[in-house]
């Protein structure tokens, strides 16, 4: 879980459900609006579905009508209504049919709703057969959650994707504290890590962001998004050294994606703006200024000694 004291990013897991970081820019955003919308016209399958990496899994066994309507409604529906219909008939299905409703909402940006449908589906205990079917038909599933500012990662069905997106709903209608809480209940990982400070940073709590992330070195792209956070409250803190060793980190590592190598620049570019305001505080101009003074009136007098001498030499060059 990671206690409040100790560093939260180690996963000592040997397989995860993550994908690689994906950064979001504008760039990319007008591609893949684009991208959705040719495939539209084309008539492929509509980016509205769920998200599965390959293929649809087909239904081999058919021991039921609730298990086919449940298995069309999850590959199937463009909107969670499907689902949530399918999980007021069926109370064993329900939680299943609210997460998975959730997470489509999830997928649509609605935020609100999708936070909603998933703490629902979390409270409701599912039958057997619904978790082996979530088991074994969902295992493909894939949800692009949002753990920081534009970076994405790609996670598969799990604990992991379903916490991680209502961590991030909750972000996003302003429930920080709930949204820190739904993070910090997954096992340690550098997704759940870049949750948990993202919500932390913006609670203004910099010495828990600061604790988590100690000893963190940038050996890729989401700890590289960790250390900058780690960098911002060293500096809300007042920690500019220690805020610009971190920059440094970050900037080390030559492979770090473009967009967060051109935010530590301009983060190392404000902490030299902030020693540069520390350094004109009136205060200290003033004190500075009587030595400025003494220096104009040795060059001012060195120039009038040069004025008379070129005077005299000019009245013995005309004798």
């Amino acid at each position: 879980m990671g206690d409040a004291a100790t560093p939260i990013y180690r996963d000592t897991r040997d397989l995860t459900p993550f994908g690689p970081a994906l950064f979001r820019t504008p760039v990319r955003d007008l591609a893949d609006g684009v991208g959705g919308i040719l495939h539209g016209v084309l008539g492929g399958r509509g980016s509205a579905l769920i998200s599965v990496d390959g293929n649809v899994p087909r239904l081999k066994m058919l021991p039921g009508r609730t298990v086919k309507a449940v298995h069309e409604a999850i590959f199937g529906a463009r909107e969670p209504e499907r689902l949530i219909a399918l999980a007021r008939a069926n109370p064993g299905w329900a939680g299943l049919c609210y997460i998975v409703a959730g997470l489509l909402a999830y997928k649509h940006g609605g935020y609100l709703r999708a936070a909603e449908l998933l703490q629902r589906g979390l409270s409701i205990r599912n039958d057997d057969d619904a978790n082996q079917y979530a088991s074994v038909y969902l295992a493909r599933v894939v949800t692009r959650v949002e753990v920081a500012e534009r970076l994405e990662v790609p996670v598969l069905f799990s604990e992991e994707a379903v916490f991680l997106a209502l961590s991030h709903c909750l972000r996003e209608t302003g429930q920080l504290e709930a949204a820190l809480q739904t993070a910090a209940q997954l096992p340690p990982s550098l997704p759940s890590a870049l949750a948990r400070c993202s919500a932390a940073f913006a609670l203004g709590r910099d010495k828990q962001v600061v604790i988590w992330t100690e000893g963190l070195l940038n050996s890729d792209d989401l700890s590289a998004a960790l250390l900058l956070l780690r960098a911002r409250s060293l500096r809300r803190l007042g920690a500019r050294n220690g805020a610009q060793e971190t920059l440094k980190e970050v900037l080390r590592r030559r492979k770090t994606d473009l967009m967060l190598r051109n935010d530590a620049l301009t983060d190392r570019a404000l902490l030299l703006l902030d020693n540069g305001r520390k350094s004109l505080n009136p205060r200290d101009w003033l004190r500075g200024r009587p030595a400025e003074l003494e220096t104009f009136e040795v060059i001012r007098k060195d120039v009038e000694e040069r004025r008379l001498w070129e005077q005299e030499w000019e009245k013995l060059d005309g004798d």
